[in-house]
This record gives structure tokens, C-alpha cells and sequence, in this order.
């Protein structure tokens, strides 16, 4: 599994008052490193090195180095700014390479069903990511299924996925994951009614007209 090194320095200032954007000035991301029955550290990283880590991929294994040792993570979670779109906080949770982990994993699908050429049909991508569990060694950037087979008759649920060896599926097996539907034809609407029936007569404008026809008392053409 690649892995990626980066330093993290511990995090001071905590609770005083523009603490946070000095470090964010400064091109670093407060962090918090936790877990592996040791205590949270408040850390800082730079943001090139958690981009570094981002562009990676999903379930990238990190190598913090911190006070001059070192201990095996994974990012559990980056909060980006609203408006910006840039890193403001990232979680690290410690790891060891020797245990297993129940992790969320996307899915990428790939190939076409013959039936989207032949019936017009549309791929309906319904679950994005899976859970499994996988040595921390062992986990998966992300799953690939190839929807080549797939037909308008049969989808693909979870339990349909082949894994990389050593990974277990954790999500239920008959959770669907994609199918292919078919688009409704849309129903042409009836034309307009072409006699004057149709359009009826402002209430200002029309008058009452006797048997014979003549426009009757009430209408500005009466009165002429």
C-alpha cells in the first residue's frame, strides 16, 4: 500500500483568540492526531503536505513524523472552508499496520452494458462507496466494477463485487450498487382546440345578444 510521510508539529496557542488564523496565514492546517489508546495531540500541517496526502487517494496510509518519532495514520476527515473550498482542519486516526480496519471505500464503475446502445438505457449509480474491513496494509484506494455484463434485467448489488484478496465486504451483500433503467416516453400533448369555444370572451368586452342576433343593451356597440 503506498504511503505517504509527512511532519507535523505540536499545535500551541490552543483557545487564544486568532490562534488559528496565524496558522492558517502561515500556509499550515490545524490538525488532531487520535486513537491507538494514546492520547489526542493537537498538531499542525502544512497544507502542501495534506494536499500531497488528498491527491493520493481515499484510505492513503500516512507516516506522521512528530517530535521526532513516528506513527502510521489514516485521514478520517478534512473540513474544507464554505467559500474558499480550502483545508481548515484535518483528523488523523493512528493505525497499525498488523490490524484490521472497517473503512468506507468509493466505488468507480467502468465498461459499457451493451443494452445502454441498444434500449437507450441510463446507468442509475445508486451506491457510491462500500464498507469493508482490511488489514490497514491491505485497504483499497478504491473498488472498480465493470458494468459491461450488467443487462436491464439484472443490476449489481454489493455481493456481486469482487474485492482485492484479504478485503471483506461489510456493507449487505443485497444492498443494490447500480442498474440500468429505461427513460419514459414523454406523453405529446393534445392540440388546442381550434373554434372560438375555446377562448372565451372577456367579460368586459362581450355583450348579450337577442334571438335575432342584435347585440342587446349593455355593449358599447349597442349604443351606437
Amino acid at each position: 500500500m503506498e504511503k505517504v510521510s509527512i511532519n507535523a508539529a505540536a499545535r500551541e496557542g490552543i483557545g487564544v483568540k486568532g490562534a488559528l488564523s496565524k496558522i492558517r496565514a502561515e500556509k499550515n492546517v490545524p490538525a488532531v492526531v487520535y486513537g491507538g489508546h494514546k492520547e489526542p495531540v493537537s498538531v499542525t500541517v502544512s497544507v502542501k503536505d495534506l494536499e500531497k496526502i488528498i491527491k493520493a487517494g481515499k484510505n492513503t496510509l500516512v507516516e506522521v513524523t512528530l517530535n521526532g518519532g513516528k506513527e502510521l495514520a489514516l485521514v478520517k476527515e478534512v473540513q474544507y472552508h464554505a467559500v474558499t473550498d480550502k483545508p481548515i482542519h484535518a483528523d488523523f486516526q493512528r493505525v497499525s499496520i498488523k490490524d484490521k480496519m472497517d473503512v468506507v471505500v468509493p466505488i468507480r464503475l467502468e465498461g459499457t452494458s451493451p443494452d445502454i446502445a441498444q434500449y437507450g438505457a441510463i446507468v442509475e449509480h445508486i451506491m457510491r462507496e462500500i464498507e469493508v474491513r482490511a488489514l490497514v496494509s491491505a485497504i483499497p484506494h478504491e473498488i472498480v466494477v465493470d458494468i459491461t455484463p450488467m443487462t436491464i434485467n439484472k443490476g449489481i448489488v454489493a455481493g456481486d463485487i469482487k474485492l482485492p484478496e484479504g478485503v471483506e465486504l461489510k456493507t449487505d451483500a443485497q444492498a443494490p450498487v447500480v442498474h440500468l433503467a429505461i427513460p419514459k416516453e414523454e406523453e405529446t400533448p393534445a392540440p388546442a382546440a381550434a373554434d372560438a369555444a375555446a377562448q372565451p370572451e372577456s367579460s368586459s368586452t362581450k355583450g348579450k345578444k337577442d334571438e335575432e342576433g342584435n347585440l342587446t343593451k349593455g355593449t358599447d356597440a349597442a349604443k351606437k
